[in-house]
């Protein structure tokens, strides 16, 4: 009985042994389906890519009754023109508030860039349902703007932090608190892992950390020009915008050279003409700011009265000087010196790098939205800003 016994023991051990390497079998074949699965999602065309539903058109219904009767290309040219007029004026109401005001309109903007593009790499890798992917994201963002404001606020506002032991405290332990905060986004990451979904969820936390190299990094730069005065911040912002505007003007009513594939409509008269107009703009527009001493000096903060003051000795590059002309223009203007700033000569390297590097960052974005398919970019021509 007890032979019989072991017997079956064996066999029924030996079936156990059976099915437990059948599963492992099936299991690996699983994960191999889906490993195949997830090349395929690697390897896959541009055309796989899924469409992106472009924003709704937000043009106010009293310009879509006005410009009724015209043709869609200049329906276009006035709808831009009106808005960009509208967003100039808010943006010099915004100057005329202070540095301030400016300083939250580039937060703002960084957190609306970062959104989109976010909601852009949602969207393409469909992981609406991966685990705190969402809350991460954002909980990243605060990381690394608590590292570099905190950074900003001990180098500028150090009068005020010495009244106040408890910011004492955050100061003095700044960057150490900094990194604990990201480690433990760090380790939620980790926890978050969910094993059919490990390559899209890095993805993704790669996707994450790029988006934060380009939006905040880019505002914490900007942020610290302005502290330094806010013509450096004016002057290379308001090239763009002059670059913008001029090389569209001059395609539109000149353009019929193709400049690159990624942006059909860039024409060469409109990028040559941008230049020229930029550095013009540029010069003049800097000769008026450097007679201010709003716009010259550096940003400080007052702690007796709590607020912001630009008052200061203008260095020598705000003070006029004379400069001897070439032999060529003195026989032309018949002038044999010219007074001017020396900011004026910095301007048009700003002006030069706003023209010809700038364009660049459009093409990039071009670019960018082909890759997903966005018909319509949702911040400056979609449903936030039409045109």
């Amino acid at each position: 009985m007890s032979a019989r016994r072991r017997q079956q023991r064996r066999a029924a051990a030996e079936e156990a042994e059976k099915e437990e390497e059948a599963a492992e079998e099936e299991g690996s074949d699983k994960e191999d389906d889906l490993e195949k699965k997830l090349c395929e999602l690697d390897l896959r065309s541009d055309l796989d890519v899924p469409d992106i539903p472009p924003p709704t058109d937000s043009t106010p219904e009293i310009l879509k009754r006005a410009l009724s009767g015209l043709s869609a290309r200049w329906k276009n040219w006035w709808i831009r023109g009106i808005l960009s007029l509208a967003m100039i004026s808010g943006f010099f109401l915004v100057i005329y508030l202070g540095s301030f005001m400016l300083m939250l309109l580039v937060l703002s903007i960084q957190v609306k860039c970062y959104h989109e593009i976010i909601t852009i790499g949602y969207r393409v890798y469909h992981s609406y349902d991966l685990p705190w992917f969402r809350s991460l994201s954002w909980y990243f963002l605060l990381c690394v703007n608590y590292f570099f404001y905190g950074e900003t606020v001990a180098d500028y506002f150090a009068t005020f932090v010495q009244r106040r032991e408890q910011l004492q405290f955050l100061i003095r332990y700044h960057r150490f608190i900094s990194f604990a905060l990201y480690l433990t986004g760090f380790c939620m990451f980790v926890l978050s892992l969910v094993k059919k979904h490990y390559r899209l969820q890095f993805y993704m936390f790669a996707w994450t950390h790029v988006t934060l190299l380009i939006t905040v990094t880019q505002s914490h730069l900007v942020i610290q020009n302005l502290f330094e005065g806010m013509i450096w911040f004016l002057v290379p912002i308001s090239s763009v915008i002059c670059n913008d505007i001029a090389a569209y003007i001059f395609g539109f009513f000149f353009g019929k050279t193709p400049l690159i594939k990624l942006s059909p409509k860039k024409t060469w008269e409109g990028f040559i003409g941008g230049f020229f107009s930029t550095v013009v703009f540029g010069f003049i527009f800097s000769y008026f700011l450097a007679q201010h001493q709003y716009f010259v000096c550096p940003v400080e903060y007052n702690s007796e009265t709590n607020r912001f003051v630009t008052e200061c000795e203008p260095s020598e590059l705000f003070q006029i000087k004379k400069y001897p002309l070439p032999p060529l223009f003195q026989a032309v203007l018949g002038w044999e010196t010219v007074n001017m700033y020396p900011f004026q000569l910095h301007s048009i390297a700003l002006s030069t790098f706003a023209s010809l590097i700038g364009p660049f960052g459009g093409f990039f974005a071009s670019g960018f939205k082909r890759a997903f398919k966005i018909k319509v970019c949702a911040v400056a021509c979609g449903s936030v800003v039409p045109g």
